[in-house]
């Protein structure tokens, strides 16, 4: 991870920020670097409510599917045949950064929920302690997993995300959770 407070090339330095209690999110989709909704991190890593903290993976196997329109979800099914260790980033938030985070991710909506996830520090090889996760809401999450054919990605990966399509170019007629019901009662 290099020397404390160095951020990578991508990441400007963070400003000094209050000694605020911070809170480990492990981003798995589009968050990451490289992905559309990227520039909110890079929006809070100005204000000081966010900083990289390394590459990190699930320390167990959880299901990562693609939903309506390539959105990822982690799925909250351990245990799950077919799925993998997920790889992503970890981020040192502050809870102004996570109200800016459950804003985007629909927490309020019942899109996705923020729940505890043992991750692994890529660099380290240790254990987060405390990390948390935006798993798709626990109200679709097993269909989720059944109209994915029981099978996840290890990674959100450009391929994998291929035919992504933003929040400004969807349907505006419906809400996102009826996008998802839709989605989870179609054929694949």
């Amino acid at each position: 991870m290099g020397a404390p407070g160095d951020a990578p090339a991508e990441h400007p330095p963070s400003p000094p920020a209050a000694a605020a209690k911070r809170t480990l999110v492990f981003t798995y989709g589009t968050l990451k670097r490289g992905f559309s909704n990227h520039a909110l991190l890079q929006d809070l890593f100005l204000t000081g409510d966010a900083a990289f903290a390394g590459a990190a993976a699930t320390a167990s196997p959880l299901p990562l599917v693609c939903g309506p329109y390539r959105v990822p979800f982690l799925l909250n099914l351990p245990g799950s045949a077919g799925c993998h260790r997920v790889k992503g980033e970890l981020y040192s938030v502050t809870a102004r950064g996570l109200a800016r985070l459950d804003e985007l991710e629909g927490v309020s909506r019942g899109h996705y929920e923020r729940l505890p996830v043992e991750v692994v520090v890529a660099d380290e090889g240790a254990a987060a302690e405390g990390a948390v996760a935006y798993y798709a809401h626990r109200g679709y999450a097993a269909e989720m997993w059944a109209r994915s054919g029981r099978r996840g990605h290890a990674e959100y990966s450009p391929a994998v995300a291929a035919g992504y399509v933003r929040r400004v170019d969807r349907p505006q007629g419906q809400t996102f959770l009826e996008q998802i019901r839709v989605f989870v009662s179609s054929q694949s």
